[in-house]
């Protein structure tokens, strides 16, 4: 019987082929918006999630200031220096590596060739915690980043804008008033979650930075790489604790410098990301209710049409539950095709678009046959008042229509 209703179906959406295609057109848009929608947003959250962990695993980051301020609260922090660095990597035992860092927008200039960009004052450390490495050439020496050599390590964004890649070990390059010779190059890193360029930067010692480029001791940022199998949570209590003794903040007294620890900020940007997924996939869903809608439309008119069909049927013994098993099935393998056509359609469009947003591809199978069984469902709910209507026709009205 199943069977028998899915053929009929099949011949009457294929003896009316161009209506049936505008009939499940909302339920091709519909189905391959919300594939679209949550699949660019599934790649959005795993490059987030792989973008903060290139920058270093077990990553906290001290900056001076409150994280949040309250509605007419300024603060202007007192910046770090290098005593708060040397605490950190003396008294918090867990710590692995610690690279104080200081930054500024600068013009560098080679030749007839200049580029803005930022300059870092830093150490090595800068450079491994960063889970960056050496392209060409090599890092400081220790006698470098003691005595405030005039030697820097650049990007790949300053090689190409500068150099044209061409040679450039040896050159020297000029940052304001200082002539520093190019020593390395870093490894392409691309461009990060904030869609910053990670490879548009000159690093130099930081002491040199102190001395040439800032004119003061201060230090703008901590970076802390806490040793592998030891908890953050419990290192980001310890350097608060240190920190709040070291600039003498009372009980009473909140904070002037903030501890994130880089896992938070991968939980916070994948959370928004993931809210904003789900709020674009509702509202591509609606479209599937549009689609609906217009199938419940079409079959009603469908009824209208074969009125005499019907009443012939039900005259020669068809039961009621015959005739609405094959309206109710026209409408749901109408419904599906809609979603078939709409699956196909939306991976192969959200491949191409990943490629052109620079996002991973990820394919979630779990929003694929979510879509295809709403979109089937759709086609029960809406082709059931229609198949219902048909099914209560009285036979012998129904052969005098005309």
């Amino acid at each position: 019987m199943l069977l028998n209703a899915i053929l009929l179906a099949l011949r009457e959406i294929k003896r009316n082929i161009m209506r049936s295609f505008l009939t499940i057109l909302g339920i091709v848009i519909g189905v391959s918006a919300v594939i679209t929608m949550v699949t660019l947003g599934e790649g959005a959250t795993t490059q987030i999630t792989q973008q903060i962990a290139s920058m270093g695993s077990n990553l906290l980051m001290v900056s001076p200031g409150r994280r949040m301020m309250g509605p007419g609260q300024a603060s202007t922090p007192s910046m770090f220096k290098m005593d708060d660095v040397e605490a950190i990597t003396r008294d918090i035992g867990s710590v692995k590596a610690v690279a104080p860092v200081s930054s500024q927008s600068v013009t560098v200039v080679y030749g007839n060739e200049n580029w803005q960009t930022t300059v870092t004052g830093s150490n090595n450390n800068y450079i491994t915690i960063g889970n960056r490495s050496i392209k060409n050439g090599r890092l400081f020496t220790e006698t470098e980043s003691r005595n405030g050599a005039a030697v820097c390590i650049i990007g790949e964004t300053i090689h190409k804008e500068l150099f044209g890649g061409q040679d450039f070990l040896g050159e020297k390059i000029r940052l304001k008033n200082l002539s520093c010779e190019i020593i390395g190059l870093l490894e392409e890193k691309g461009q990060s979650t904030m869609g910053t360029d990670q490879d548009d930067m000159v690093i130099i010692p930081l002491s040199t930075f102190q001395r040439r480029v800032s004119g003061n001791q201060d230090i703008s940022l901590i970076q802390v790489s806490i040793k592998d199998g030891i908890s953050t949570e419990k290192a980001q209590k310890k350097i608060e604790l240190l920190m709040r003794d070291r600039r003498h903040i009372s009980a009473s007294e909140d904070d002037d410098f903030t501890v994130m620890d880089m896992k938070e900020i991968a939980s916070m940007l994948t959370s928004t990301t993931r809210i904003l997924t789900a709020l674009l996939g509702a509202v591509a869903a609606v479209s599937l209710l549009v689609g609906g809608i217009g199938i419940m439309n079409i079959m009603m008119v469908s009824v209208t049409e074969r009125t005499r069909e019907i009443g012939t049927r039900l005259a020669i013994g068809a039961i009621e539950s015959e005739v609405m098993m094959q309206f109710l099935v026209e409408a749901v393998v109408l419904s599906s095709f809609g979603g078939i056509i709409g699956i196909v359609l939306a991976l192969s469009s959200t491949f191409f678009l990943a490629r052109l947003l620079l996002l991973p591809f990820v394919l979630n199978w779990g929003i694929v046959i979510i879509s295809f069984l709403f979109s089937a469902a759709v086609g029960v709910v809406f082709g059931y008042f229609p198949a219902l209507k048909a099914a209560r026709l009285d036979p012998i009205e129904a052969l005098r229509h005309e």
